[in-house]
Formats: structure tokens, sequence, C-alpha cells
């Protein structure tokens, strides 16, 4: 494998957005009249799309309510999502390396494009990303391929020349329904071992480690 193009996931791999999304969680709850839930609660449903969250939190009784659910989460998540995003210590380093060096790069995430596109803005990040698939962009969420292989269109590359990098298990799963390797990073809540089962080339403490990993490999960072 010797991939020219990196997409990644977004939150916990990238990103910790964890206080503006146990906020924002709360914020749709309450609206919705059902009752708040634990920071400890919500963190491993961030990277599940909004619906599966409301069923993870609220019960599933109220995946109906999902529309208004997806409606005051973003109705809060514009004032506090993206100044509360940041970076996992050297990961916008790597980004930069990678991006210099010559990888196009990419992202896939069930948060919404324009509020990816803004925290990367504020980072003076932008110009490393070739592009971003976001929530409005898909019909399906992942695991569903969908997103991966709308990336993969928009960089012209084949499977084996694409690697995903994700945090979760939704995420291994979503690389093996698209064909392509996938390295996986423990920088957000699920444990190494889980990764176990899922086919994959390493996993990493963090996308910090990334440009490391691809300079061992034949025809990696140079």
């Amino acid at each position: 494998m010797t991939p020219n193009s990196v997409v990644f996931d977004f939150d916990y791999t990238l990103v910790d957005s964890s206080t503006g999304v146990h906020d924002c969680m709360n914020y749709a709850l309450d609206k919705l009249g059902l009752p708040a839930v634990s920071y400890e609660a919500v963190c491993p449903t961030i990277g599940l799309s909004l619906r599966d969250a409301l069923v993870v939190l609220g019960g599933p009784e109220h995946e109906s309510r999902s529309d208004e659910f997806f409606r005051f989460f973003v109705e809060r998540a514009d004032v506090v999502m993206a100044p509360s995003c940041r970076f996992f210590v050297g990961v916008a380093d790597s980004l930069r390396g990678l991006a210099g060096a010559g990888y196009q790069l990419g992202i896939v995430s069930t948060k919404n494009r324009y509020r990816i596109e803004m925290v990367l803005e504020r980072e003076g990040l932008t110009e490393c990303f070739s592009t971003i698939v976001g929530a409005e962009d898909v019909s399906e969420f992942k695991p569903d391929p969908q997103g991966v292989k709308m990336a993969m269109t928009r960089l012209a590359v084949a499977h084996d020349d694409l690697l995903y990098v994700g945090d979760s298990e939704v995420d291994a799963e979503t690389a093996k329904r698209a064909g392509v390797p996938f390295v996986a990073v423990t920088s957000g809540v699920t444990p190494k071992a889980a990764f176990d089962v899922h086919p994959k080339h390493a996993v990493l403490d963090s996308v910090a480690d990334l440009p490391a990993w691809l300079s061992s490999r034949n025809g990696g960072l140079a």
C-alpha cells in the first residue's frame, strides 16, 4: 500500500469537539423536553449521526423526533461548536507536513461541512484539504461508504491509493465497506483492543504519528 491521498474522520480523529457536542446535545434534549445527559454519556455518541445519537441518549421511542433534535442541535452548534473544537496536540503540524509532501488530504464526517470549514479557516488549514464531505453532502451516514466514495471520486484516486483514518469502529466499518485501507487512531474513546476484529494497517495513538508511519513504508513521506 502506497497511498497518495489520505482522508480523515473529523471528530476525535483530528479535533476534540466533546465539550461543544455535550452542550449542543443537552440543549436539543431540553428543547424536546427530555432529561439532560452526562458528558460521559455523550462522548461515545460523537461521530454517530444525530438520529442515532438521539436513540442512544433519549431512547428509541424518540427516533421519530430526530428532525426536531437535529434542528435544535444545529441552532446551538452555530453558536458554540466551532469555538469549542480544538486540534489534538501535533495534529495541525502533521496535516501541514503531509500536504506539503504532496499528499491529497480530505475529510469525511457526520459534522456539517460548513462548520468544519470554519474550524479549518480559524487554524489556517483550509489550503491543506482538497475535499471535505460533510453531513449535508450525503444521503446516508457512516458506516455507509457513500462519503468516502464521494471523496475518492473528487480526488480522482483508486481504492488502493487512498488511506482512510478514523478513531472509531464505525470508521473501521466504513473503510471496509468502501474497500479502502484503514488506519485507526486512539485519540477518541474507542480502546485499541476494539480494532482487533477490524481490517486495518495500523493502530496509532494520534494523527500526529501518521507522517512517521507513512515514512516507514515504501513510497511514504520523504
